[in-house]
């Protein structure tokens, strides 16, 4: 099955997100449109939301928090991030790029 929300660029995956603070836990919640809906336990205030992101997706993906990079929606809750190298794969993503 197709997934409209994510892509790679070489060994970069790249992911749409939709975030959802201030949540009881952190977890992947599914999908929202053409996203990955991810909903995490920061609040969205001072960069902390997306802070707790990328460490979740860091973990998630086996990889530094230095391999994941915020590329577009620090202050919306639709984010873009590109994770590089990464050695386990989110639900739902395929190994072929």
């Amino acid at each position: 099955m197709r997934r409209d929300w994510y892509r790679w660029s070489g060994d970069t995956l790249i992911v749409n997100v939709h975030v959802q603070p201030k949540a009881k836990c952190t977890e992947i919640a599914g999908e929202h449109g053409e996203a990955l809906k991810v909903r995490v336990a920061a609040p969205p205030v001072d960069g902390q939301a997306n802070s707790a992101l990328c460490k979740f997706m860091a973990g998630l993906c086996g990889v530094a928090p230095s391999a994941v990079q915020l590329q577009a929606g620090a202050n919306s809750r639709a984010k873009r991030l590109a994770i590089h190298a990464p050695k386990r794969l989110p639900p739902g993503v395929s190994a072929e790029p």
